[in-house]
């Protein structure tokens, strides 16, 4: 109901909302993802996402906390899954994000749709190259942020680095199970 009603772009995403409390259902916020509801019930979102993914909020926070200014600049997502990083990237004044994935049919069709935003899916950064990004770009990317899942993004960096600016600002979210050797990690 939460989707048909546009209160929540996803069914897995109206699913958190409902379990983080958010939704009241005729001023009650006690419910359970499930709940048969009627269809003249009033229902209330209590506070929306600020992003498309919980993605966004951790690389919010990291560009707050390493004070790397987006504003204007070209980036590059690796490991754009959903789209939370190109979200938070666009949130806090990107001009134009470059987001990359492996995968394809899970970015946000919002941000699909903002001109800003070049999606390339189905492209397995360990083998991009400079011909893989859109030729409007006047500059290469000056910020890079990785999330990459189920390898190490060291995979991922020889061919980024070489379509990315030389002075590049990254952003790196580690995932020790992929970056270190199994008897580092306990």
């Amino acid at each position: 109901v939460l989707v048909d009603r546009g209160l929540a772009p996803t069914r897995s995403s109206a699913r958190a909302l409902i379990m983080a409390g958010k939704v009241r259902l005729a001023n009650q916020s006690e419910c359970k993802a499930g709940t048969l509801v009627n269809v003249d019930t009033s229902i209330e979102v209590i506070q929306l996402p600020r992003f498309v993914s919980r993605g966004g909020d951790k690389l919010a926070a990291a560009i707050n906390k390493s004070g790397i200014n987006v504003t204007g600049r070209t980036c590059l997502d690796i490991g754009a899954s959903t789209g939370g990083f190109t979200d938070a990237l666009l949130q806090t004044g990107a001009s134009t994000v470059i987001s990359v994935d492996v995968g394809y049919g899970q970015f946000s069709w919002e941000l699909r749709q903002d001109d800003r935003v070049f999606v390339l899916e189905r492209t397995n950064a360990r083998y991009l190259t400079i011909d893989d990004l859109p030729t409007s770009l006047n500059t290469p990317p000056t910020i890079l942020v990785i999330d990459v899942a189920f390898i190490s993004a060291s995979k991922v960096l020889p061919a980024v680095g070489r379509v990315c600016a030389p002075a590049c600002d990254a952003i790196v979210l580690v995932k020790p199970q992929f970056e270190s050797s199994p008897d580092r990690i306990g």
